[in-house]
């Protein structure tokens, strides 16, 4: 009976060590007040405000809500 190898597990990157950090290659999205977005919960708004690149000020139909980036959940359109 043959074993096949289990695959190598992705290592966490810890603070205290002496190696380089990760290089994080997402790209950063950008918000612009005015521009419409959309929400899987909440659906479509507009941005009222936004908080330097930390957090974003949406009117929703439901009301004005706070979406902190980044965040999966919201999209440009």
């Amino acid at each position: 009976m043959l074993m096949s190898p289990r695959p190598a597990a992705s290592r966490r990157y810890l603070p205290s060590s002496p190696f380089s950090a990760p290089v994080d290659t997402r790209p950063v999205i950008v918000y612009e007040i005015g521009e419409r977005v959309t929400h899987d919960r909440h659906g479509l708004g507009r941005v009222l405000s936004v908080e330097e690149t930390s957090a974003v000020v949406v009117e929703f139909k439901s009301g004005a809500r706070r979406v902190i980036l980044p965040s999966a959940q919201l999209t440009k359109l």
